[in-house]
């Protein structure tokens, strides 16, 4: 299994010079395989959509990915605090998080079609 990175989702949600760090934080938060399912009406057939909450002593984030139900993939698309308007209601009734969702799942998509990502193993 793995974790894939489309690049310009990185540069929008981890900035333009992300760490090890951050992408170990994004592992180790899928790994604990603590996370909640998020309905959305149009994901292809082979996918489902999941938040992830990561807390620790000095923050709080929301993750979201879109996982291949077939390969067991997963596929980066949120790192957001919690405090922000789309880390706070991750669910299908913010309109924010709705546009926005759209929006990187085309970019994901793209990206992919492009080689325009990288990839993470994960155990």
């Amino acid at each position: 299994m793995k974790i894939v990175f489309s690049k310009r989702l990185i540069r929008k949600e981890l900035g333009a010079k992300p760490t090890e760090d951050d992408f170990l934080v994004i592992r180790k938060w899928y790994e604990k395989w603590i996370y909640e399912s998020i309905k959305w009406e149009s994901l292809p057939l082979w996918s489902r959509l999941i938040k992830v909450y990561a807390t620790t002593v000095s923050w709080a984030r929301r993750i979201v990915y879109l996982i291949d139900i077939e390969s067991g993939d997963v596929f980066f698309l949120f790192f957001r605090t919690k405090n922000d308007r789309i880390g706070s209601n991750l669910t299908i009734n913010n309109p924010e998080f709705k546009k926005k969702l759209q929006e990187y799942l085309a970019i994901l998509f793209e990206d992919l079609e492009n080689d325009n990502f990288q990839v993470m193993e994960i155990s």
